[in-house]
């Protein structure tokens, strides 16, 4: 399942790429024809995101504030095998996809349209020369979609196609805020709370571990960043989160909040320090230099050369290192 700095960089990517902008709306699929058909013609004014949730403000004219009664939110979240694809002419710039499945760890599953249009966002390379040039503006025509498209935002330049969301609706403000509600903070969000966040922790006996992948609990923080953040901080996985101290989970937060960004700004996950990367890097094991535990089960752990530990918990494959997370 995407991280939330796969959601918050799609919203960056939509907002660039459509805001203020009428847009087409339609569902390919024909499981929200009713949803699209209230879209269609409106104005997209912006995108927001809360973890792993999307939300996208429609209304009728460029100039409604978000908050006013006109305005529609979709609401989406990609869950396990949600993605949007991309397509336009040269000057829509856009990423080819944002959150499709990796096919393999590690995988970035994240690169510039083929036309080398470039990217509504930093981090990625555009196209090469073995690629035909995009159309240019006016000669563009929008592809056909591809598999079952759920719902298709069509602009003048560009074109999004949302395929496999656990969740597309359509909302109110009330029925966002209610979302917003049941989520815990959000370390990417300017109005993410580390208090609420050290609190919600520490009245739960839940392992902490456990507590990282609650989303009502911490917005946002998948499997891969629970894991390495917590080797990071060095702490147990196992620790209850009632016993872990305000100073250790105030440092969890804060080592959350520059990994993550870093994610937002390239698309890419990785939270080894450079000083931390074995030179050369060992034979088999290229996510040394990437993470310290994730999907590194036996293999040496990056600061003290202990074999990396993994244990099934809640149904997701935990991983963690034995002695620089003793307690």
């Amino acid at each position: 399942m995407p991280e939330g700095h796969t959601i918050h960089r799609l919203s960056a990517a939509l907002s660039e790429l459509y805001g203020g902008q009428r847009l087409a709306a339609f569902s390919p699929q024909g499981r929200f024809t009713a949803g699209a058909e209230r879209l269609d013609g409106q104005v997209l004014l912006g995108a927001q995101a809360h973890g792993k949730h999307l939300f996208l403000p429609f209304a009728p004219e460029a100039d409604v504030p978000t908050d006013d009664a006109a305005v529609t939110w979709l609401r989406i979240h990609l869950g396990l095998y949600g993605s949007w694809t991309f397509d336009g002419d040269a000057s829509f710039t856009a990423p080819h996809a944002i959150g499709a499945p990796r096919r393999r760890v590690g995988e970035r599953g994240e690169h510039a349209l083929a036309h080398g249009g470039g990217s509504a966002l930093s981090g990625l390379a555009g196209g090469s020369d073995d690629v035909p040039a995009a159309p240019a503006p006016g000669q563009w025509r929008a592809p056909e979609p591809r598999g079952a498209v759920r719902l298709r935002l069509l602009g003048e330049h560009g074109v999004a196609d949302l395929t496999g969301p656990a969740a597309c609706e359509l909302l109110d403000a009330e029925g966002v805020a209610a979302v917003r509600r049941r989520l815990g903070p959000d370390p990417l969000r300017a109005d993410g709370d580390r208090e609420l966040f050290v609190a919600n922790v520490r009245r739960r006996r839940k392992a902490v571990g456990e507590l990282l992948m609650d989303q009502s609990v911490i917005s946002g923080v998948g499997n891969i960043y629970r894991a390495e953040t917590l080797l990071r901080c060095g702490i147990s996985p196992f620790l209850s989160g009632a016993h872990v101290s305000r100073a250790r989970l105030r440092a969890v937060w804060d080592d959350l909040v520059p990994l993550m960004e870093y994610g937002v700004a390239t698309g890419f996950i990785t939270t080894v320090e450079p000083d931390d990367v074995p030179v050369p890097l060992p034979e088999g094991d290229d996510e040394a230099a990437r993470w310290y535990v994730y999907h590194r089960a036996d293999r040496p752990c990056l600061r003290c050369a202990t074999p990396v530990r993994q244990k099934e918990v809640a149904g997701r494959r935990l991983f963690w290192c034995p002695t620089c997370q003793a307690y």
